[in-house]
């Protein structure tokens, strides 16, 4: 295991930190490949349910480590994207917890990631266009279908950053904590979702993922087939049967 990436399991919550602080957990591809076996293991687990990515030393990251690419290392995988997660996220829901900067490659992190929970003092920026370069890393493809058009293309095409409670108002930030609490803020969020029934919680965030490509007659399908797995397991049966015996469900996974 990597110094530079650590990864702890909390119960049924994994939280994986870029450790890398004295470079403002700038990625380079050791950090790379850690963070994608995380999200491989996550996957893989039958105890894990959600995941919480964060950084160390009260910055979330500052994107790719220019020194370790002009040594020719890359901390994009090849078909996978940045870190592993920007083009095959993982199955399970990934929520970012967010303090101090999320800069580039490191905003194209976050945006991976299906939730987001961020210190008030948090910032977020995509500035490659003030050094005449694409965020291709997943900011320009993903952010207009996270936030309104507009927004989205006054980020892209300016460069300039904008603060937590902004990106809390454009719907990007889903909850803001004070400086230092938003890991605490965002395992309090994984809890409450790994308690819900671990098959439902991935096949709707499959469709939810998937709903951008499909027209309205192929989400209807898709969804129904996607979706019908869960009805039949024993996890719903357990699910209903809890409701109606009014005690906790002891959840499965088949």
């Amino acid at each position: 295991m990597s110094d530079e990436v650590m990864v702890q399991r909390r119960g049924p919550v994994m939280v994986i930190t870029i450790n890398r602080p004295e470079v403002k957990n700038a990625l380079n591809a050791g950090a790379a490949a850690r963070v994608a076996a995380a999200v491989d293991e996550l996957d893989e687990s039958t105890e894990l349910r959600v995941a919480v990515l964060t950084g160390a030393g009260g910055t979330f990251s500052a994107g790719m480590d220019l020194k370790a690419w002009l040594r020719g290392e890359s901390p994009a995988i090849p078909g996978r994207g940045l870190c592993g997660i920007t083009e095959t996220p993982p199955r399970k829901p990934l929520i970012a917890a967010v303090e101090g900067w999320a800069l580039a490659g490191g905003f194209e992190l976050l945006l991976a990631c299906d939730l987001v929970v961020a210190a008030r003092t948090a910032r977020f920026g995509v500035p490659e266009v003030k050094r005449s370069l694409v965020a291709r890393g997943g900011a320009a493809l993903q952010l207009p279908r996270r936030v309104p058009f507009a927004i989205a293309m006054e980020l892209l095409l300016t460069g300039d950053p904008i603060t937590a409670p902004r990106a809390a108002e454009v719907g990007l930030v889903n909850r803001l904590t004070d400086e230092g609490g938003a890991l605490t803020g965002a395992l309090e969020l994984a809890e409450t979702i790994a308690a819900n029934g671990p098959l439902a919680i991935a096949a709707t965030k499959q469709i939810a993922r998937s709903t951008a490509d499909w027209t309205l007659a192929e989400g209807w399908a898709q969804s129904a087939e996607i979706a019908a797995p869960v009805f039949a397991s024993r996890d719903a049966t357990e699910g209903a049967t809890a409701f109606a015996e009014k005690r906790a469900p002891v959840w499965q996974g088949r």
